[in-house]
């Protein structure tokens, strides 16, 4: 996919089952069909996608979010698994090629991949040459949860190897509701789902898409709200969903969804019922 000078890629990482405990497990896409997955979401759907966004435009190589990580770890036991190593190969690219990473928020879901152990049982960071961008209220917000009882359903935080960032100076802390990463890349602080939760705008000669992180997660969230168990502040994502919406919609933005299992990527139209319409993009 392209918007003006950058490509996009989807790094799919596969399909999960997620339990209300947090709890997930890889199945395989022949489990799941379309028809049960639009059934599903109404009462709160488990089966997800994982899909991090890979962008680049010639000089610079941006991750926005970094997967589960499955497999990352010296000696994991998950084996003939995809994560940010297998799917960047494809590419061409290492971690280490990766200039930025983006954090949308820090459930572990998102950001998980952004660690790995190595041989010497030391904790270090999968993009070695990358500062990893985050919002400041959503990185304190993650502290006071530790030793809480999550109370949230669905993926919570896990930061237990991301101290290593924070020690080795490689957070850069956003204080911004809207934040240029680069010319033509803006972060944009919703809040919703989490309190720091951002999104990222792509831009360039005169296209525009949107990495909607978990305020949109996947295509049946469009017209269906179905956070209200997962998100701290439902009144807040539903008014920032409605806004980005709205633009995405007058702009002919390309949407990209971190969780969907089927159509990961599509521009908005509306029925004769004012309804979004998704038109699937592929490649």
């Amino acid at each position: 996919m392209k918007v003006g000078r950058f490509e996009i890629e989807q790094l799919s990482e596969g399909i999960f089952e997620v339990f209300d405990d947090g709890i997930f497990q890889k199945i395989d896409s022949a489990d799941i069909t379309a028809r049960q997955q639009k059934s599903d979401i109404k009462k709160r759907s488990s089966a997800i996608g994982i899909n991090p966004i890979l962008i680049r435009d010639g000089k610079h190589n941006i991750l926005l979010d970094t997967g589960l990580g499955w497999g990352l770890d010296y000696k994991s036991s998950y084996t003939d698994t995809s994560n940010l190593l297998t799917n960047l190969d494809i590419f061409g690219l290492s971690p280490s090629d990766i200039t930025h990473v983006v954090l949308s928020h820090l459930h572990f879901d998102h950001a998980a991949g952004s660690t790995f152990v190595d041989s010497n049982t030391s904790t270090q960071p999968t993009m070695s040459y990358a500062n990893y961008f985050i919002q400041k209220k959503e990185w304190y917000y993650a502290l006071e949860q530790v030793d809480k009882k999550k109370h949230i359903l669905g993926a919570g935080y896990e930061l237990d190897e991301f101290y290593k960032l924070a020690a080795d100076d490689k957070l850069v802390m956003i204080t911004d509701t809207y934040f240029e990463l680069l010319p033509g890349i803006e972060l944009i602080r919703t809040g919703g789902h989490t309190p720091g939760h951002q999104i990222v705008k792509i831009q360039d000669a005169g296209e525009t898409a949107y990495f909607l992180g978990d305020l949109v997660p996947s295509e049946h969230h469009l017209n269906h709200y179905a956070m209200r168990h997962m998100d701290i502040d439902p009144i807040q994502s539903k008014k920032a969903k409605t806004l980005i919406l709205r633009q995405a919609l007058k702009e002919n933005s390309l949407l990209l969804f971190y969780h969907s299992v089927h159509a990961k990527a599509g521009k908005l139209e509306q029925d004769k019922d004012k309804k979004f319409i998704l038109r699937e993009i592929n490649g």
